[in-house]
């Protein structure tokens, strides 16, 4: 409210702010980063931004991440042939433009490609203060995904130890650093974990304070397939707006002006009322431009504007009748030449050209000879005319020259002159009267309005109910109802007690009582249980990893060094608080060369016997 009635709007009206980020400053690691132990490097490599930072450690451990920015590239064209190279991030400034050239490396939430996730870390080392060309002696703690597949693990781990030379690194989830971040120090706590972002939403059981990785559910919806429902909504209700409907002001929307209905159903009814309408809708202004309502010039600039059309007029006139002199004087050369022929006693020659000029007379010839000559020597004298007293001679409608072929002009020239006969007439211009401006029938400013009413719930509600948009999946209350099922009635209560709701996606006004609604309609009559919402849900991630970073900065049961990634493989992880479950892959083992023997052997013999029964 404070954003439109700053803007002098009325307090329902909301103009887009249309943010475009500016490129970050290339930082200095400073003297803290290279104290007497390498100070670990945090990165949250989220699907939407990244957010990079140093765990310094002391009392104060710094700031929020020093570094944020959109996880996508761009290419730029051009870039093989030493034109501007690849931009990252902030470096794009608005993404709308380059919507059609944007890559991520991400498969929903999960890094796939590899050569786009390098970029993304050069770009973070480079503007961190870090040089990459060597090696980045500096630990790294990581975030991936839940459950993460090892070979998406297998390759961020050959990206850091083999191309940046890492000396250790730790990966885990980001939830689970959010909760590590608002749980109470040394505390070994138990609970259930929902979390949503971007491209998905994860619900983490929690027991004594270790992930159970069998019992986690992932529902494939987040904030941008809520963002592009928003879209086509608003594309349907106004499609003569489609170009201005971007998924950028959608976010927008989503961010700033949407929340979540605690009962859907009963709060799309209260929409039905237009006193509610009225009062609840936000009206999204498009940018716009008054310059459309014509009538809008005055009499200097119309005064200039005829000059140059008069300007255009006679440079226009003048090409055509040298076009038109050119084509007349070869047509006169070639008339002069038949008659050459006729006076030198070539009559062959004289009758054919004749034929192929469709004339039956000599003296025929003769009169389009003096026609012709008339003709160019009048387009000769009013050339001269034109140079000398710069006056526009437009071309009159009636044919000028006689032509063999087409002696009168085309209907469609005489047309194309004649409209514009009325503005550049010969006589003086009477005195202009002044006219008035012709006010539109409606309001510009209103027609550029977007009038977000239900759409403000029901674009978040897709978490809870997915049919809205076509998916088959369960809701987080189904969901959530399906894994507390899975455990003894003890241990559902120990998990309720603490549901904790992190990622930007939980951010809208009202999830956290819709969610208790949902658990009191689940739970049995009289029963407990505790909601809490992070204190930050977007950057509780990173410092959460910040803490641990601290933490466990001298246990090397948690770090996988250089020497254990080349024992084990890159899909290895070494297990903490707040890691993924390691589950290697076990390879079927290769039966022997002699129990092969004996098995193909005892074959053979049964072959055998067989046979010889048969017999």
């Amino acid at each position: 409210m404070a954003a439109a009635s700053a803007a002098g709007l009325p307090t329902n009206v909301f103009p887009f702010r249309d943010a475009r980020a500016a490129p970050d400053q290339v930082l200095e690691a400073g003297p803290v980063a290279h104290g007497p132990l390498p100070v670990p490097l945090v990165l949250d490599n989220g699907s939407f931004q990244a957010r990079a930072g140093w765990a310094c450690p002391g009392p104060d451990p710094g700031p929020e991440p020093r570094l944020q920015f959109r996880a996508v590239c761009a290419r730029g064209r051009g870039g093989a042939r030493g034109g501007a190279g690849p931009q990252v991030g902030n470096a794009l400034g608005s993404l709308e433009p380059l919507r059609w050239m944007l890559r991520s490396p991400f498969d929903r939430n999960v890094p796939v490609n590899l050569e786009l996730q390098e970029l993304l870390l050069d770009y973070s080392f480079q503007h961190l203060g870090v040089s990459s060309q060597g090696c980045v002696d500096h630990p790294i703690v990581l975030t991936e995904a839940v459950c993460n597949p090892l070979y998406s693990r297998q390759m961020m781990s050959e990206l850091l130890f083999e191309c940046y030379g890492i000396p250790t690194v730790a990966y885990g989830i980001d939830s689970l650093f959010s909760f590590y971040h608002n749980k109470p120090k040394n505390l070994i706590s138990s609970g259930l974990i929902i979390s949503s972002g971007y491209q998905c939403t994860h619900i983490l059981p929690i027991l004594e304070g270790r992930l159970d990785a069998k019992n986690c559910k992932r529902i494939n919806l987040g904030g941008s397939q809520a963002a592009g429902y928003l879209q086509r909504l608003l594309q349907l209700k106004y499609p003569g707006h489609l170009a201005a409907i971007t998924l950028s002001r959608m976010e927008e929307i989503l961010h700033e002006h949407s929340y979540i209905a605690e009962d859907y159903v009963e709060e799309l009814q209260k929409w039905r009322c237009p006193d509610y309408y009225e009062n609840n809708v936000h009206k999204m202004q498009l940018p716009f431009s008054s310059k459309l309502l014509g009538s809008t010039l005055t009499s200097e600039e119309k005064q200039e504007r005829r000059q140059q059309q008069l300007r255009r007029l006679q440079e226009l006139n003048a090409r055509r009748r040298e076009e038109k002199l050119q084509l007349d004087q070869e047509r006169l050369d070639r008339l002069l030449y038949v008659q050459e022929l006729l006076e030198d006693g070539q009559m062959d020659q004289f009758h054919k050209a004749l034929i192929e000029l469709n004339m039956d007379s000599p003296e025929e010839l003769q009169s389009y000879i003096q026609k012709l000559s008339a003709a160019v020597e009048q387009a000769k004298q009013k050339i001269l005319q034109a140079e000398v007293s710069l006056e526009v001679d437009v071309v009159d409608s009636k044919p000028e020259t006689p032509d063999l072929g087409q002696l009168e002009p085309s209907l469609e020239d005489v047309e194309n002159i004649n409209d514009f006969e009325p503005l550049f007439s010969e006589e003086t211009p009477e005195v202009e009267k002044p006219v008035t401006t012709v006010q539109p029938v409606f309001n510009l400013a209103a027609y550029h309005q977007l009038f977000v009413g239900t759409e403000r719930i029901r674009a978040p509600e897709i978490i809870f109910q997915p049919s809205l948009i076509g998916e088959e999946q369960a809701g987080v209350a189904e969901t959530l109802q399906y894994i507390l099922d899975r455990y003894p009635k003890d241990v559902q209560e120990l998990l309720v007690q603490n549901v904790f709701l992190t990622g930007g996606n939980m951010m809208y006004p009202g999830m956290k009582v819709r969610i208790e609604k949902e658990l009191l309609e689940m739970r049995p009559f009289q029963s407990s249980f505790q909601v809490q919402l992070a204190l930050n849900p977007v950057l509780d991630a990173w410092y959460g990893a910040r803490d641990w970073a601290l933490d466990y900065l001298d246990n090397e049961d948690v770090w996988i060094t250089r020497k254990e990634y080349e024992e084990k493989g890159g899909g290895y992880l070494k297990e903490h608080c707040a890691s993924n479950v390691y589950v290697p892959i076990r390879l079927p083992k290769q039966a022997s060369r002699s129990t092969e023997a004996q098995a193909s052997g005892k074959g053979s013999g049964a072959s055998g016997g067989g046979a010889s029964e048969q017999a």
